[in-house]
C-alpha cells in the first residue's frame, strides 16, 4: 500500500487534550477569554486577552461574521409504546418552512433531515409525539443515526422548537443545556430571521457590543454572511487519508452587499478577516460555486485541507478545535500544520480553554 503523505494523514492532526481543558461553560464575560495570536509568516505566538483584538486588526480591514442564530433544535418525544426518542433537526429552518405542505385540519408537514437516537431505534413508519401539536414520522434511517423524517405541526414551528426544544450543546459539554445557554450560545449579532443553526459559530461568541464599537471607531468595516451550521461542521473525519473525507453540505447566503465589500477590499489591498471557520466556508464556498467573489445562496460542501488555496480569507479568528476534525485540518491548511499544533501545545501549557465555550486564536 502506498504511504500517505504526512499532511494527508488523519493521525497527523491529533494532540493530547486533558479533560479539564474542555470548557464546560462560557467565561464569566463574553470578552473575558484569552486570545492567542499566531503569525503565519513566522509561526510565533503571543498570548493576550480577547479585547486586545481591536488593536490587532488593521484599521482598514474588512471583518466578516456569520449572523446565523442557533435553534433549540433538539426535541424529545415518545413512541406509541412509550419509548423515548431524541431528535435533532439538521435541515435549516428556512428551508423547512419553504417546503411546507399544508395538510388537513390546520396541520402542516415537511420532510426534513435529522439525527434520531433511542434505546431501540424507531423504524420507518413509526410516529414520535413531541406534544399535542407536534409530531414526526420516520421515513428512512441511515448510518450513524442520520434519518429522513416527516414533521407534522400546528401553528408556528419555530415557536414549537423554542417551547419544547433544547440547545444542542456539543457532546463534549457534559451537562444539560440551561437558560444561560439560550443567551451565551448565541452571538450578540445573531439575526432572528437567520434562525436555524444547530451549533453556534463559536468564534463569534467572544464579541460584545463594546468590542464592536471599538472596532468601528478604528475604521474596521463589518459585513455579514449566513451559514446555517449543520452536521458538516462537526461530523468526524473517519478516513485515514483525509483527502477521502466527504463534507456534509451546509446552506449559505452571501449577499451582493457582502460580495461587493469583499471585492472592494481586495481591490484596495485591504485584509479580509473571517470570524470563524463558518465565515471562511461561506466565502470560500461561494467562490468555489461561482468562480469568483460573487453573491451566492445555496449549498456548499467545500472541504479545505492542506494544498487547497484560500481565495478570499486573509486572516482568521477561530477557537481551538477537536483533534482529527475537519476544522483543525482547515486551520492547518491556513497556517501550517506544524505551526498550528505547536500553538495548541503552547495553549495547553498556558491553560487555555478548548472548544465551543473556550478561548480564541487570531491567525495573522
Amino acid at each position: 500500500m502506498k504511504e500517505i503523505p504526512i499532511e494527508y494523514r488523519l493521525s497527523s492532526y491529533t494532540y493530547e487534550l486533558p479533560e479539564d481543558r474542555i470548557a464546560q461553560a462560557p467565561a464569566e464575560r463574553r470578552d473575558g477569554s484569552k486570545l492567542m495570536v499566531l503569525s503565519r509568516e513566522t509561526g510565533a505566538v503571543e498570548i493576550d486577552s480577547f479585547p486586545s483584538i481591536v488593536e490587532r486588526i488593521p484599521e482598514n480591514a474588512l471583518m466578516i461574521v456569520n449572523n446565523s442564530k442557533v435553534l433549540p433544535a433538539r426535541v424529545y418525544g415518545s413512541k406509541a409504546s412509550g419509548g423515548k426518542v431524541e431528535f435533532l433537526l439538521l435541515t435549516p429552518l428556512p428551508l423547512v418552512l419553504d417546503a411546507v405542505v399544508p395538510a388537513a385540519d390546520g396541520w402542516n408537514t415537511a420532510e426534513v433531515q435529522g439525527l434520531l437516537r433511542a434505546s431501540k431505534a424507531p423504524k420507518p413508519g413509526q410516529v414520535i409525539t413531541v406534544c399535542d401539536g407536534f409530531r414526526l414520522e420516520v421515513v428512512e434511517r441511515r448510518e450513524f443515526g442520520h434519518s429522513t423524517v416527516r414533521l407534522f405541526w400546528k401553528g408556528d414551528l419555530a415557536g414549537l422548537f423554542r417551547d419544547h426544544g433544547h440547545y444542542p450543546l456539543p457532546p463534549y459539554i457534559r451537562r444539560p443545556d440551561t437558560p444561560e445557554d439560550a443567551k451565551r450560545y448565541q452571538t450578540v449579532y445573531a439575526e432572528d430571521e437567520k434562525l436555524g443553526s444547530v451549533a453556534a459559530p463559536t468564534a463569534g461568541l467572544h464579541f460584545t457590543p463594546e468590542v464592536r464599537e471599538r472596532l468601528a471607531a478604528r475604521g474596521v468595516e463589518w459585513e455579514e454572511v449566513t451559514l446555517y451550521v449543520g452536521y458538516g461542521t462537526f461530523s468526524p473525519v473517519r478516513a485515514e487519508d483525509i483527502r477521502e473525507h466527504k463534507m456534509h453540505g451546509e446552506y449559505i447566503e452571501v449577499s451582493e452587499r457582502t460580495a461587493a465589500a469583499v471585492r472592494e477590499a481586495k481591490a484596495q489591498g485591504r485584509p479580509v478577516v473571517c470570524v470563524g471557520t463558518t465565515s471562511v466556508r461561506s466565502l470560500e464556498g461561494a467562490y468555489a460555486a461561482t468562480g469568483g467573489i460573487n453573491a451566492y445562496t445555496g449549498w456548499t460542501d467545500i472541504y479545505i485541507y492542506p494544498g487547497r488555496s484560500f481565495n478570499v480569507c486573509d486572516r482568521m479568528l477561530t477557537n481551538f478545535h477537536l483533534p482529527e476534525s475537519s476544522l483543525l485540518i482547515m486551520v492547518s491548511a491556513f497556517a501550517g500544520r506544524d505551526a498550528v499544533l505547536s500553538a495548541y501545545a503552547t495553549a495547553l501549557e498556558n491553560k487555555f480553554r478548548f472548544f465551543s465555550y473556550g478561548d480564541a486564536m487570531l491567525i495573522l
